[in-house]
């Protein structure tokens, strides 16, 4: 495994992590012994972080990762996230007093004294800007219920913006080779201001694994089923903002990047952690098959230049304009 610092904090964590949405719940069925046996799987290989959410089958995804790191809160650090069990566009859902119910809970779950990095969920771009909510944050560090905080954002401009704040020591943020703005200023950005990086989706939903075809289908319960057109939340959570079909097309496109590369998931991922402004990707799993195979992107080979310019110049030329949601 290797290593690469958050920011400008002394957190040195593992570049292929893991989220744990889909154990949560959100990706249709899922074994919570199985999900068990894929932490420790990772564990057992260095990883030393994860990130979950309050809202990831509401709290489960945290009480499955207290059973599995216990013993070992010194060396596995934890990211949660918080906000959107409540009205996100509410500020009371940002006072001191629900901040810290929502830290409580969260800590109570995780069986855990403090949280390594507390972020704020997807909020909109106007209660980034109100500011109430660092404050909080900042008491929150100051009494050590927190060690560092940051933001999870869908917009580039809510990434700037919160890279005015001096108190953000890391944005989450979704990038792949399907959704790659966030690459031309935000980045650079994060990285001269000591905020560190963290790439969710990485897969765009499972697309960059190649093995869904036009006539593939989702549980009621996925959110690949019920989010596909942003039904219930930003639609660039879901197969990167854009419409199933042509994601199935774009992605027989890419097939090639995986012919060196053992297969177009660890391709992609690979992809991902050439970029030095990255601190690390977290994508999700199931199963310890899934484990083990997201690990195996470390093995790869890196990209020729003139792959990398090929790859640039398809997402520009037939990804970019088929992208929908905020981004």
């Amino acid at each position: 495994m290797k290593y690469r610092q958050l920011g400008d904090t002394e957190l040195q964590i593992s570049e292929v992590s893991f989220g744990t949405w889909a154990i949560g719940g959100g990706w249709g069925e899922s074994n919570d012994d199985e999900s068990i046996r894929g932490l420790h799987r990772a564990m057992d290989a260095g990883v030393n972080f994860f990130d979950t959410a309050d809202v990831y089958g509401s709290g489960h995804a945290e009480e499955l990762l207290a059973k599995a790191t216990k013993g070992k809160e010194d060396d596995i650090h934890i990211a949660t996230k918080f906000c959107r069990s409540g009205d996100i566009h509410d500020l009371a859902t940002y006072s001191e007093q629900a901040v810290r119910q929502f830290a409580e809970n969260s800590l109570k779950r995780l069986n855990r004294e403090r949280i390594d990095l507390y972020q704020i969920h997807c909020p909109p771009l106007a209660i980034l800007k109100d500011g109430t909510v660092f404050e909080v944050l900042e008491k929150l560090k100051a009494e050590g219920k927190i060690r560092h905080y940051g933001v999870s954002v869908e917009t580039v401009e809510e990434g700037l913006f919160c890279l005015t704040v001096p108190g953000v020591k890391a944005l989450q943020v979704i990038f792949n080779l399907f959704r790659q703005k966030p690459a031309e200023a935000l980045f650079p950005q994060a990285n001269a201001a000591g905020v560190g990086i963290l790439v969710r989706l990485p897969l765009a939903s499972g697309l960059l694994t190649g093995k869904f075809t036009a006539a593939s289908t989702f549980a009621a319960d996925d959110h690949r089923n019920f989010n596909a057109n942003g039904d219930q939340f930003n639609v660039g959570e879901t197969f990167a903002g854009l419409p199933f079909t042509k994601g199935v097309e774009l992605a027989k496109e890419l097939a090639w990047i995986g012919e060196v590369r053992g297969n177009m998931a660890r391709a992609s991922m690979r992809w991902i952690l050439e970029n030095p402004n990255i601190t690390c990707i977290i994508p999700g799993f199931k199963n310890v098959k899934q484990i083990e195979d997201n690990l195996a992107t470390l093995e790869v080979p890196p990209f020729t230049p003139n792959e990398l310019a090929r790859l640039q110049s398809f997402y520009t030329t037939q990804v970019h304009e088929h992208i929908r949601g905020a981004y």
